[in-house]
């Protein structure tokens, strides 16, 4: 019997696209850099790349995989009115399937201690829960954050006025992962911190005897012994009724930390506290839910889209910086790698610039040009005084490099036949096959051949030309023993075997196969969508219905539309 699992199931969940690997094309007219350097820590290798985000996660796999240190995406809600004429639930599986094949590559991409935050209301949410727990398995499922996006009531809803949406955080490994922790400061310190040293810093006390579980003398016998008092009395960590309990620290640390014990006197004689200081030493742990007081509002990332485009319509749905500065904190350190496939309005390439964190952000809308290259541009130049600026002291610098996708490498001739691209050039063409051969494309200095390597002694060489025998036979003694060669050529003279360290391959047909060529967008198409069966007409000589009751026309359970995966339906039988 087949190993059963709980999975998601959808319409078309089986059909998976065979996705070319592009090469990225930088456009140095886009790309922007500070005319000079603010400080040592400016970042400059920053990617802005412009193309399907499908195509875009699959062009960076070669160079980028288990380096992400943070991927945070906010992806179409599917909340449109674009699906009217589909109830059948058609629509849910077109965006699962496109978050779906997403969600791999992200996977792939996130170093081991990396993390995902996704973004999404309650159309989707549950439903992309279990999808996540599918590809990150569910023991990485970290949180559920509740972010309040609206800060005033919905006046005009029929039902419930919505002022909220789900922040999902998944781990690559949960073993691994860790996440940053809140220092409060002396401005914002929590009530309980009620008491002043000498030097004014402010700090709360909790009992020195052990609270809980395994607290007594039986669990930890070495943390049971006596403190002297202050009168120089012997004070031991007694619980009620006379039970041996122990102490939360041990002999050497007491003696260590001495200036933390705080003595109480009451009823029962001289107790021993310690004191927790609000400073960096007294760290505390994010909660799930997120304030718009604290991260913002939809209302506040409106305002800041309209401060920096004062003549131009407020994105739909933007996120504020002071949410994303809260992700980026928790789950970065200065100089990680972030990453956005889904940038929108530029907020957090924006964000993550101003906190010193490397990023990479996709988009295919023209808004790429419109507005994220000049909210960039403005940041880089520290003309952007809005959102998390101040309070993470931004002064500017930096930049970032623009770059598109490439074309298909492959195009129909005239007569229908696949060919190589007319806008390849042989550059393009080797970094390309470099892609689809699992080569990491590195042209040599010194070997004209060597344009690519998968080892020390692997290469790659690509040519549209026809080679010779004595072309061949040239490359094989150049090339000599110990080393191999992948020759990709147009076509050759003469037998393969002949030459025991090259390989041949032509092209286009070593590729063809491979992928789907000539596609330039995976985005969710409505236009795409498969017509809607009619209803049967009856045909003017079939017999009239027999009176009585109508019976339900019988199902084949095979048939059944299940939400979990096979074998898990629900069975009437026990």
């Amino acid at each position: 019997m087949p190993t059963q699992r709980l999975e998601l199931t959808w319409i078309g969940k089986e059909q998976r696209h065979r996705l070319e690997p592009r090469i990225l094309l930088e456009e140095p007219a886009r790309s922007y850099h500070a005319q000079h350097r603010v400080a040592d820590s400016d970042l400059f290798d920053n990617r802005l790349i412009f193309g399907d985000n499908l195509l875009a996660l699959k062009a960076l796999e070669s160079e980028f995989t288990g380096k992400i240190k943070c991927v945070v995406i906010d992806p179409p809600y599917n909340t449109g009115s674009a699906f009217t004429h589909y109830d059948d639930g058609i629509e849910h599986s077109l965006w699962l399937s496109l978050m779906r094949d997403r969600l791999e590559l992200i996977h792939r991409l996130l170093a081991p201690d990396g993390s995902l935050w996704i973004t999404i209301d309650d159309n989707e949410a549950h439903y992309l829960k279990v999808l996540c727990d599918e590809i990150f398995g569910r023991k990485n499922f970290v949180a559920n954050v509740v972010w309040e996006k609206s800060d005033s009531p919905r006046m005009d809803a029929q039902l419930f006025s919505t002022r909220h949406d789900h922040l999902l955080v998944f781990a690559k490994n949960i073993d691994v992962f860790q996440i940053n922790k809140f220092h409060p400061t002396e401005d914002n310190l929590p009530e309980h911190y009620d008491r002043a040293d000498e030097n004014g810093r402010a700090y709360y006390l909790k009992p020195l005897r052990a609270m809980g579980k395994a607290d007594t003398k039986k669990d930890r016998p070495s943390m049971f012994f006596p403190i002297t008092a202050p009168d120089g009395t012997l004070t031991y960590p007694m619980k009620e009724e006379n039970i041996e309990g122990r102490w939360r620290w041990g002999e050497e640390k007491i003696q260590k930390e001495i200036d933390r014990i705080e003595w109480v006197y009451g009823r029962q004689g001289w107790t021993p506290y310690y004191r927790i200081y609000g400073d960096a030493r007294a760290s505390r742990p994010p909660e799930t839910i997120w304030p718009h007081e604290e991260v913002g509002s939809n209302r506040t990332s409106k305002n800041e889209i309209k401060g920096l485009f004062v003549d131009e319509r407020a994105f739909d749905t933007p996120k504020p910086e002071a949410l994303i500065e809260r992700i980026l904190f928790l789950a970065t350190n200065p100089g990680d790698l972030v990453l956005d496939s889904f940038a929108g309005s530029g907020t957090t390439g924006a964000v993550a610039h101003k906190m010193g964190r490397r990023w990479i952000m996709v988009e295919l809308g023209e808004h790429c040009h419109t507005h994220i290259i000049p909210r960039l541009q403005k940041v880089i130049d520290n003309q952007d005084s809005g959102g998390v600026t101040k309070t993470v002291g931004w002064g500017g610098g930096g930049g970032f490099r623009y770059y598109r996708l490439a074309p298909s490498l492959l195009e129909r001739d005239k007569w229908g036949n696949w060919v190589v691209s007319k806008q390849y050039n042989a550059a393009m063409l080797a970094e390309a096959m470099c892609r689809h051969e699992g080569f990491a494309y590195a042209p040599s200095e010194t070997e004209y051949w060597a344009q690519g390597r998968s080892s020390e002694r692997d290469a790659i060489y690509t040519t549209t030309q026809t080679l010779t025998a004595a072309q061949l036979a040239a490359l094989s003694e150049e090339v000599g023993p110990g080393r191999t060669l992948l020759v990709c050529c147009g076509a050759w003279h003469g037998a393969a075997d002949d030459f025991p360290n090259l390989t041949l391959k032509k092209i286009p047909n070593a590729v063809l196969d491979r992928c789907e060529f000539g596609r330039d967008d995976y985005s969710l198409q409505i236009a795409a969508l498969p017509p809607q069966s009619p209803v049967p007409a009856i045909p003017p000589d079939a017999p009239p219905a027999r009176p009585g009751k109508p019976r339900k026309a019988k199902q084949n359970p095979s048939d059944e539309p299940m939400l979990f995966g096979k074998g898990e339906r629900m069975k009437d039988e026990v």
